[in-house]
């Protein structure tokens, strides 16, 4: 029972700590700031631009800002495209990790028997997971993409920093690809035991089974010969009486 309750306490644990990962990457897709840039140095006057996936924006110095979305999909280059899908995949995975961690734990009590509830929750861990690696994938490309063009000395267009939404995105993705670790190794983990448990269980009902078929069967036989013997007896008290009258 102990042992049952450290690992409920574990999965409540992973499954905040997954929800708050999904939470991160799902915020980071209004975050318009994912690049940044100034035209000068001078703070009163210069303009400030920044971009996402979706859009470019540019703010001056009095604080409005206004954003155009990029007018064409097919003008894009294939890497911004690349890290879309990979978010998008992403939070995907995560919804469905999240319904079947929900389905699978210990303390929610939904699902069948523990057999069918750690392999639930073994194939939520597994979304979490892979959809943290997604994501881990896409803005550190994104981010390796930006670092490359900034360092470039033959770079002729403007240099972009890294903005807030890339470092959200990476909190993000730590939190599910460690949530997802755990989950697997624990559901996997208590699959096995379960699993033994069941099988031991099995064997222990097979030989009580089999021992008091046994014991039926030997006081059967015992009782069997002793009838017999009893038979035997009374046959030859009648034959030493018959003889007597004889």
């Amino acid at each position: 029972m102990a042992y049952r309750n450290v690992v409920m306490y574990i999965e409540i644990g992973c499954f905040v700590v997954c929800l708050s990962g999904w939470v991160l990457v799902c915020s980071t897709l209004p975050i318009e700031s994912w690049t940044w840039s100034e035209a000068s140095k001078i703070v009163l006057t210069s303009p400030r631009f920044f971009s996402n996936l979706w859009k470019d924006c540019v703010s001056d110095s009095t604080g409005v800002s206004d954003c155009k979305e990029i007018p064409s999909l097919l003008a894009l280059n294939w890497d911004i495209h690349m890290c879309r899908a990979l978010i998008i995949t992403c939070i995907v995975l995560s919804f469905f990790g999240t319904v079947l961690v929900l389905v699978g734990m210990k303390c929610t009590k939904i699902g069948g028997s523990d057999i069918a509830n750690a392999r639930v929750t073994f194939a939520g861990g597994m979304n979490f997971l892979i959809g943290g690696m997604c994501s881990m994938v896409a803005f550190s490309y994104f981010a390796n993409t930006l670092t490359e063009g900034f360092r470039d000395p033959t770079f002729r267009n403007k240099r972009f920093d890294i903005g807030v939404g890339v470092f959200i995105g990476w909190g993000g993705s730590s939190l599910l690809v460690s949530g997802g670790l755990v989950y697997s190794i624990f559901g996997k983990n208590n699959h096995y035991s379960d699993v033994y448990t069941v099988v031991s269980r099995q064997k222990s009902l097979e030989s009580s089974a089999h021992t008091e078929i046994s014991g039926s069967r030997k006081s059967r036989t015992f009782s069997d010969s002793r009838a017999s013997s009893i038979s035997r007896v009374t046959s030859t008290t009648k034959g030493i009486a018959t003889s007597a009258y004889v």
